[in-house]
């Protein structure tokens, strides 16, 4: 057996692992590589290692769209195969690839009006809608703890990871030469005790391992005083008669904001205020976490028994429409609009960045991870000019960070979760999904607590098992 190291590997994103034996080659993954989006573009439309007619299979850990956003392509260049993912996971693929698909067609008639009047020669799409709904037809949905053998010598094990709704860790059982490897994939990770989903499950022991490192070497602040710093957030807003504009993803962080502002209003923590969540993805994700109570925990399957929405009060508003996205702007506050992309790279939220983020009574809350170049991280580290659709806005609302409601595991959480493995059977660790320091950080800890072998793969390396 053989596994390559394509993408999040000394980087978060494009979660991309290819894996030969037995004759066959399949993806753990096929995500978008997030950053510089010329260095990006380049990155996503070519599969540099391997033709992708040649892959038998992909195996899916979850929606987000650094790990799902790449199939269409890899559909559009000749994969015929099947992918296997759990039943929540297939569906929010069914959104959030169309919705990717839009985004790609939007961006690049954006670019080529200026490249026309350039008279130089029009991009193609990375992928298109239509790309986007032939990739569907190739899903194969698995419930979690069902073994299912895909082909000969190779069975599956989806185990909740926690991480968002559908998220799995990974249990491979290969049978190569008469003998049984078990490889295990974490995925991402989620966390203990967050709203909404259940508490990721440990994968069984296994004899090799890669495992995310988002967070190895970040401490998280409690999830539950998450409620109450964000009540004190909504409060100054009040206060200011300001705006709360929060970048968040569409599928999990936005559902998990919902949540606690119906609880922090129901609780009379917070002046109830407008809750606008501008993102048509967010609204069809919303309707996806609706249909799929088997991955809510017991506090929000609760919610469901008393016939009370999750995701739903008086004074929280879904809006798809341009037009009404665009009436935001005339409306004062206080008032809260929950917008994508997380990262800031794309989508409405750009749009109520640049109105809003030149006024102090506005404040700008960071609620998740941004990879290295993109406008989310440089909002983080707190860059007095930012620029938003290539004009320079100087930051004066103020900029909140809460890292409580990161749906990736913390140092701790990380090492706890890999601490449970037996390590003498384990033969090797592999880390990726990670920035380099935090991946050494991680690393380190891995061997404080007894685990001999542990490699941080490359882009591109090559290991034989």
């Amino acid at each position: 057996m053989k596994i390559q190291f394509i993408g999040a590997a000394k980087t978060v994103t494009g979660s991309m692992h290819l894996i030969e034996v037995n004759g066959k080659k399949f993806l753990l993954d096929c995500g978008l590589y997030q950053g510089k989006r010329k260095i990006a573009f380049e990155i996503n439309r070519t599969f540099e290692y391997f033709d992708p007619g040649e892959i038998d299979f992909v195996i899916l850990s979850h929606a987000h769209i650094d790990h799902s956003g790449n199939l269409p392509t890899l559909v559009r260049k000749g994969f015929k195969g099947n992918i296997y993912s759990t039943f929540a996971t297939k569906d929010l693929c069914a959104v959030m690839l169309q919705d990717s698909g839009h985004i790609q067609e939007k961006d690049v008639e954006w670019v080529n009006r200026k490249r026309i009047k350039q008279h130089k020669n029009p991009f193609e799409p990375l992928y298109t809608v239509h790309d986007a709904v032939e990739t569907l037809n190739h899903f194969v949905g698995i419930n979690y703890h069902r073994e299912f053998e895909i082909t000969e010598g190779i069975k599956v094990t989806f185990f909740d990871a926690g991480h968002i709704l559908g998220s799995a860790s990974i249990l491979l059982k290969i049978t190569e030469e008469g003998k049984t490897t078990l490889l295990g994939f974490t995925g991402d990770l989620g966390r203990p005790n967050l709203a909404i989903l259940k508490d990721p499950e440990k994968l069984p022991d296994v004899d090799y391992l890669i495992t995310e490192s988002t967070y190895g070497g970040r401490k998280h602040d409690n999830p539950k005083d998450s409620e109450d710093v964000l009540a004190r957030v909504v409060n100054k807003a009040v206060e200011r008669k300001g705006k709360i504009i929060i970048p968040a993803f569409s599928v999990g962080r936005t559902q998990e904001l919902v949540f606690a502002f119906n609880n922090i209003f129901t609780d009379k923590r917070a002046e109830e205020i407008p809750v606008y969540v501008d993102s048509p993805l967010s609204v069809n994700a919303t309707e996806v976490f609706r249909v799929h109570p088997e991955c809510f925990d017991n506090e929000t399957a609760e919610y469901i028994v008393h016939n009370r929405d999750p995701f739903g009060f008086n004074k929280l508003h879904y809006i798809s429409e341009v037009e009404d996205s665009k009436r935001l702007n005339e409306i004062g506050g206080p008032m809260i609009i929950i917008s994508s992309s997380g990262m800031v790279e794309a989508g409405r939220i750009l749009h109520h960045l640049r109105n809003n983020i030149g006024n102090p009574n506005n404040i700008i809350l960071m609620v998740g991870y941004s990879a290295q170049h993109t406008l989310g991280r440089r909002l983080i580290e707190r860059e007095p000019v930012v620029k938003i659709f290539g004009e320079e806005f100087e930051v004066k609302a103020e900029v909140i960070v809460m890292n409580s409601f990161s749906a990736h595991a913390d140092k701790d959480e990380l090492l706890s979760y890999a601490d449970k493995f037996d390590k003498s059977r384990m033969q090797r660790i592999f880390i990726v999904h990670g920035d380099e320091d935090q991946q050494k950080i991680f690393y380190g800890r891995l061997k404080s607590i007894g685990f001999k072998y542990i490699s941080i793969p490359e882009k591109g390396d090559v290991f034989v098992i």
